[in-house]
Order: structure tokens, then sequence, then C-alpha cells
């Protein structure tokens, strides 16, 4: 029988062993684009639960399954961590209530946490980590009609788990052709390989070198304190809507209005409004030429530099307090939003985000993040904008944890999540906002600049680590030497015959110069008809993120 002495021991164990392996699991990712890696978020979902697991004095199985589960589900971070979290809350279901357990009471624990982690994923792909964990439960359930013993099931779950992992390149094509497998699936096994060694030979293998902890999350209001008036070019955040009257002329005019008296401008042109932010000196302008177009209505005008005096005093008084103590709901609606460099948080925080929790790619948050920050809105409902593809399924576990309605908006580039934004109606209902934000996600095209982190040979593509890579929504589209070149081509890509308008948000590698030049080799290839809009968004890892609508 297993006490739960020993099952902690093996969840400990298993933890160690993938910190100690987490590079090799990062390797493994065929993708080669920077991402938030599948060993490094696994093993930080799982270490998550140590400093609670080392605090068990002989506890039940029970016990030690509850502690683990609640610790992996609020510190899960990107997709792979999430379904680990959700596998081993299979064990805490499973041993509910038990003193000890035998090879049955696991096999069936895992079945559990399998059946969770299916349900978790929209679409489920064969030849992944989630295959690897439903054949060793399988296998597992049929072996336990034969025999309870622990030892027998859990070594019948490690070789089931290693024999599906080594048949993923069969399933996953991407991965036959890199020759690899698959890297959750790894994971996984490394896990379970290290949870035997305790189980089997009573070792809990020890880290290697010392863990690195996870990095706090920011707030981006936070930040605006390390600023200076002087970063400061236009005073005023400048906000209203137009009632387009009949026979309105385009929008691109005003747009053009507004480049030429400010910065960070955005404007949506819907049926029968306009949305409008622009940061300028001189708000009446924008004002008066936004009547052109006919009646205006919800203007806001902040000062901003009276804000960032406002900011650096409450940064202040933050430092003697918690940043992400729990409010109580005050208003009807909230928001949380991830992401990274100053320049985007503060322009998601002029459209109304209230909390901003760094991160994104390379960076995942975890749930416990994404959670902290929501509890932080008052707001009875809270939209959260994860902006990454990998920070989705962190979010949607937030939700369950919430004291409060939070709706996960499934935003997936920065370009979706500022769309998102702009179609909120504060006067709107909760419905109606949510259908309306995530049709808006629909209206936007995104593409990204960045580089390979690895050799690779993937979709047709030879790649070798440090070329530049274009992506279009998400897909890899083409390759090149030089960063400009790329922003063109992939603009140039993205353009239909409707689009009328590109922004080009630069990142935290990419100087002010070299974005101007950018900018005038897009505008030489660009019809003049179709507005460009530069900004500095400060992000890492993406030397440009552009959106073409």
């Amino acid at each position: 029988m297993l006490n739960g002495t020993t099952l902690r021991d093996a969840f400990l164990s298993g933890a160690n062993n993938i910190v100690n392996h987490k590079q090799q699991v990062d390797e493994l990712n065929v993708f080669p684009v920077p991402d938030g890696d599948t060993g490094t978020n696994m093993s930080m979902t799982i270490s998550a639960a140590k400093p609670e697991l080392e605090k068990l004095q002989n506890p039940t199985v029970s016990q030690t399954a509850d502690v683990a589960a609640s610790c992996l589900l609020r510190g899960a971070r990107g997709n792979s961590g999430v379904i680990l979290s959700l596998l081993f809350r299979g064990f805490s279901k499973g041993l509910k209530g038990k003193e000890t357990a035998n090879g049955a009471d696991l096999a069936h624990a895992l079945q559990l946490g399998v059946e969770a982690a299916y349900k978790s994923v929209m679409k489920p792909t064969e030849g992944t980590v989630l295959t690897v964990s439903r054949l060793a439960a399988e296998k597992a359930v049929a072996l336990a009609k034969e025999t309870n013993d622990v030892n027998t099931i859990f070594t019948c779950i490690v070789e089931e788990a290693k024999a599906a992992l080594a048949q993923t390149p069969e399933m996953l094509p991407v991965l036959k052709k890199a020759g690899v497998v698959d890297a959750g699936g790894q994971g996984f096994v490394v896990v379970l390989e290290g949870m035997q060694s305790v189980l089997k030979d009573g070792r809990i293998i020890e880290p290697a070198q010392k863990e690195e902890a996870a990095s706090p999350v920011v707030m981006a209001p936070k930040n605006a304190a390390a600023e200076t008036d002087a970063d400061i070019q236009f005073t005023y955040c400048t906000e209203f809507i137009v009632n387009k009257k009949k026979n309105a002329k385009g929008a691109l005019a005003l747009r053009a209005y507004l480049e030429s008296i400010g910065d960070s401008v955005v404007v949506v042109d819907d049926d029968d409004i306009i949305k409008v932010h622009v940061h300028t000196e001189n708000p009446g302008n924008a004002l008066q030429e936004g009547l052109k177009f006919g009646s205006l209505t919800k203007m806001k005008i902040e000062n901003m530099k009276e804000q960032h005096e406002n900011k650096v005093h409450e940064a202040q008084q933050i430092a003697k307090e918690d940043d992400y103590a729990p409010v109580d709901p005050e208003r009807a609606f909230g928001f949380v939003a991830v992401a990274a460099g100053q320049g985007l948080q503060s322009l998601f925080e002029d459209l109304g985000v209230d909390k901003i929790v760094s991160g994104g790619q390379t960076m995942n948050p975890s749930t416990d993040d994404i959670l902290r920050a929501i509890q932080a809105v008052p707001a009875q409902t809270v939209f959260v904008l994860p902006n990454n593809k990998n920070i989705i399924m962190a979010a949607e576990q937030a939700v369950k944890l919430a004291d409060r309605r939070v709706c996960v908006l499934q935003t997936r580039t920065i370009p979706q999540g500022l769309s998102a934004m702009l179609a909120f109606d504060p006067d709107g209902d909760f419905s109606d906002n949510r259908l309306n934000m995530t049709k808006a996600l629909d209206h936007v095209s995104t593409g990204q600049i960045t580089f390979a982190a690895r050799d690779s040979d993937f979709d047709g593509h030879k790649i070798k680590e440090g070329e530049i890579l274009g992506l279009e929504n998400g897909k890899l589209a083409l390759t090149e030497k030089d960063v400009t070149k790329a922003l063109v081509k992939i603009t140039s890509r993205m353009i239909k015959r409707d689009s009328s308008f590109i922004t080009v948000i630069y990142g935290a590698d990419v100087t002010d110069a070299q974005a101007e030049e950018a900018y005038a080799a897009l505008r030489a290839k660009v019809n003049d008809s179709i507005e460009i809009n530069l900004i500095n968004g400060g992000q890492p890892v993406y030397y440009y993120i552009v959106s073409v609508e």
C-alpha cells in the first residue's frame, strides 16, 4: 500500500527530475519561435507545489494529493503546465478521503486526470501528452483487474507512457519530419520517472542545481513611476465616439488628420460609429475634426502628465502595500490584459485595462498571477485578454477560482487584444459586449517578426538559429536575413483589397531610427491609400508586431 509520505516524496522527486531535464525537453519544441518552452513551463508548474508539500508531516494520500493538485492548479503556466496540473488533479479526485492507496487507486486516479485534461482542450490533438497519458492510464486500468500492487501498476504506467511517447512521431507528421518526440509527452514521462525512483527504489531525485524562483508579475501602472515627464510627448489622451452622419466620408481622412497632430492613434470605423483614441497637445482640434463626420459622444480627455505625477505618488504608496490585494466589486465591468513592454502596457491602460499582467511569449504567467490580477479589479465582471495562445488555458483555469464572473476572451495576439478593447461598449450588457469583443478578433490580421531560437526543419523551411522569421496569424510564413525586409514582406502578404490601415509596433530590440527606416521602406511598398501608424511598444522577443485592418 502507498502512504501519504511516500506519495509526497514521489511528487517532490518528480518535480526535481523535470527541473533537471527542462532544457532537454525545451529543445524538443518543433516550432523554432522563442516561446514559453514546454520543459520550463512544466517544471515551474509542478515546482509550485514543492514548498507546501515539504511542510506536510505524516499526511494521508488524500491530503498529499489535495495539496499537490491545488498548488499545481494555481501555479500552472502555459498549455503544457495546465495539462500537467489537470492530470494531477485526477490524483486528488481519485484518492479523495483515502489514508493509503493501492495500485488500482493510482490507475483510476490517472484515468480521472486524463479525462479532465481532454475536456479542457477544445480540439485534442493525438500524438501529444494527452495521448501519452491516456494510453498509460488505459493500460494501468486493465492491469489493475489482475493486481493491486503499487509498484507493478506504476511500472506499467511508466513503461506504457514511454512506449506511447515513442509513437508520437507516427501520429504527428511534424514530429516525424523533425525527428523528435512530443515535448509535453516527454516532460510527463520525466515526471513519472522521478516519481518511480521513490516508489520503486525509495530514492528522491535531488535537483541538480539551484532552482530559479519564478519572476514576480509586474503591473504596468506601477511601471509608470519609472518614466519622466519628458517621455510624454503629447499631454492629452483623447478618446471619443463619432455617431456617423449619412454619407460621411471615410475614416481614413480622420485618421490622417489625427496622425498630423499627435501619436498613438487608433481609429476603428464601424457601420454606424467611429471609435477614436489619440495622444495630442490639441484635443479640441481632434474633437472639431471628429464633428465633420457626425455627432460626438463618450468624450474623455485626460492629462497624462498629471496622471504620471499621480502614479508616481501611487507607486510610492504601493511600495508599502500589496498591489494584488483583493477588492470588492464596485462597478459592472473591468479588464485584465497580459502584455510585455512599457509602450504596449500603456496603450492597454489608455484603452481602459485595469490590471496588466507582465508576460507573453517566453514569459507565460501562471494561473495564480492572472487570478490575483482579477481579484484586484473592482468589478463584478472581469474580461481577461491573454493575448497569446499559450496563456489562454491558464487564464481559463482562473475562472473557476475567482469570486466574481470572469470572461476569458480568446485573444491570441496583441492586436486582437487591442481590437477587443476598442469594441467594448460601457453602456452595453455582458452578453452584447462578449459577442462584440469576440467578433472584433476576426477583423484584424496579425504579423510578427522574430528570430529562430533553434535550428529546425519546419513546414518546408530549413531554418538556422538566429534567422529572422515572419509569422502570419501565428503560422510561419517566411524566413529572412534582414528584419526590415521581413517586415515589408509579411505586411505585403497580409494586405487585402479592402485593407485601409496598418499598425506597426516595434519592440525593445529596435531603435527609433531603425523603426523610422523600416516605416519608410514599408511606406514605399504600400499603396498611398493605406494609412500606416508606427508605435513604440517596447515588447521583447518580437522586433515588430503588425496589424492590418
